[in-house]
């Protein structure tokens, strides 16, 4: 039976992975005491099982579609189509918002964008922040598996920067074979089994730290699930409110470095020491930048201390540097968690600390194939190789560029596409603004809802801008743009690109 199943439409599997997701908060409700919240999940959970279960069985014994792309719209649809089936339960559960409203932030949390439109974390029961962290954490597993099988044969999503052969996932198939890569829906089965008892047991194991640092139960198994997706989202409105204090914000740092690189996770990052993980450079340009621009905010709020004579406060400035190290690293996964002492270092200096450099960190973004959105990691140091290259040449213009045939592929080829990804993603942010200031918008909160929505970093709208950008106060129409750039974001325009034109991105 789990054969049929497993090959089903991809489609159809997502769907009932939803159908089947929405017994947790069920259950929860019913033992918690919010009966109604608890009947509205279970009774969506039977009526979507036997829908898809129908659909399933219309669509069994009929043949697959052929063409290359089709996993790339059934990501299209996933981000799309499948929130549809979400928002039922949630606008049904919460009652005092429409449906638009519903779907709108069932993408947010799809995406594991995490913008909400709901400020008060009070408004809503525990049963559907448990739903909206629930489907974060989905999302970013099947982020996760959909970036290892389906981006990678395609060279997308940051694999094209790599060489033909790690493009394809180790295949050995390069750009031009796309249409001869051995079966997705076999990846798609064999690394989502794989990757599932990982992000399970990563999640689990945040969970139990968490509740021992001193979070509730029930805010430490989503403020877990969040940070495991990056998706920023919180039933008590961020982790200092959770109660586990600087460890927890400790662990949390830990985890996230799940998100800068996939050597963290992958196989050929185990059983070899630290000595893969520090050569990467993902993480070494998270690093410089993890420990850089605390140190640069760090010396600004000094600074600001020193003009109000309190730069002689030791605990004042030990948190300002922590609360600016766990920010940076929070932003720069495009989690958007913010530290308690984050606050405390604008107390401290009496300064506010410019959202510009946290979005910067967002655009950047975390590591290939991780559930972090952005630019990603390995764009920005294919880039940077490539100019150091360059300027090697002005200097030594006869000068033969080594380190072997992986490292020229990367300041070479690696260094045009990631080139081209970040001319299409400037493209965006001007059609995105553009879009916004069409629905009323001024400049400056253009600039920041279409940061936060094409890197997936919902929280920026509180911190980025003087004054904090609310959700809920935007135009429908606003809000409309706001999902369309979300799901721009999360597929990255090079896939949508190759979904629209396939044949010219194999060549």
């Amino acid at each position: 039976m789990l054969a049929r199943f497993a090959n089903q439409p991809l489609m159809i599997i997502l769907m009932a992975i939803g159908a089947a997701a929405m017994l947790l908060p069920a259950a929860y409700g019913g033992a918690t005491g919010e009966l109604y919240e608890g009947r509205v999940f279970f009774y969506s959970a039977v009526l979507f099982g036997f829908l898809t279960s129908f659909v399933g069985l219309a669509l069994a014994g009929g043949g697959r579609p052929g063409f290359a792309n089709r996993h790339l719209l059934a990501l299209l649809g996933l981000f799309v189509l499948l929130p549809l089936m979400l928002a039922v339960p949630f606008h049904q559960a919460v009652r005092t918002t429409s449906f638009f409203n519903a779907y709108v932030e069932m993408v947010s949390a799809l995406t594991t964008t995490g913008a909400t439109l709901f400020d008060d974390p009070a408004r809503l029961s525990d049963t559907v922040h448990l739903w909206r962290a629930l489907v974060g954490w989905l999302g970013g597993l099947f982020i996760w598996v959909g970036a290892i099988a389906i981006l990678a044969p395609m060279a997308l999503g940051g694999f094209e920067v790599r060489t033909r052969a790690q493009a394809a996932g180790g295949a050995g198939q390069g750009l031009s074979q796309i249409a001869k890569v051995a079966d997705i829906s076999t990846r798609i089965r064999s690394y989502g089994a794989a990757l599932l008892p990982v992000y399970a047991a990563l999640t689990g194991v945040l969970w139990l730290g968490l509740f021992l640092a001193g979070d509730p139960p029930f805010v430490a198994f989503c403020h877990a699930m969040s940070v495991m997706a990056t998706s920023g989202i919180s039933p008590v409105g961020g982790l200092d409110a959770g109660g586990a204090g600087y460890a927890g914000e400790a662990m949390v740092a830990l985890f996230l470095f799940f998100a800068v690189s996939r050597l963290t996770f992958a196989r050929e990052g185990q059983g070899k020491g630290i000595g893969p993980l520090l050569g990467d450079p993902e993480i070494r340009l998270a690093l410089f930048l993890v420990i850089v621009v605390p140190g640069l905010l760090f010396l600004r709020h000094w600074a600001g201390a020193y003009d109000v004579e309190e730069e002689g406060n030791l605990v004042a400035g030990l948190a300002a540097l922590w609360g600016s190290l766990f920010t940076v690293l929070s932003f720069l996964t495009t989690t958007g968690f913010e530290s308690a002492a984050w606050t405390a270092a604008r107390d401290w200096s009496g300064l506010q600390t410019p959202g510009l450099v946290l979005m910067g960190l967002a655009l950047v973004g975390g590591g290939v194939a991780t559930t972090a959105g952005g630019a990603k990691l390995l764009r920005v140091y294919a880039l940077y190789k490539h100019g150091m290259r360059e300027i090697d040449k002005l200097v030594h213009p006869h000068s033969v560029g080594g380190a072997g045939g992986e490292a020229r592929h990367l300041r070479g080829r690696g260094a045009y596409m990631a080139w081209v990804f970040f001319m299409l993603m400037t493209l965006s942010v001007a059609l995105v603004m553009m879009a916004f200031s069409l629905t009323g918008q001024d400049f400056e909160t253009a600039t920041v809802l279409t940061v936060a929505a094409l890197t997936t970093t919902g929280p920026l709208a509180s911190v980025a801008s003087a004054e904090p950008i609310s959700y809920v106060g935007l135009s429908d129409a606003a809000k409309l743009v706001l999902t369309g750039a979300m799901v721009m974001g999360r597929l990255e325009t090079l896939a949508i690109v190759a979904l629209l034109n396939p044949d010219a991105w194999r060549r």
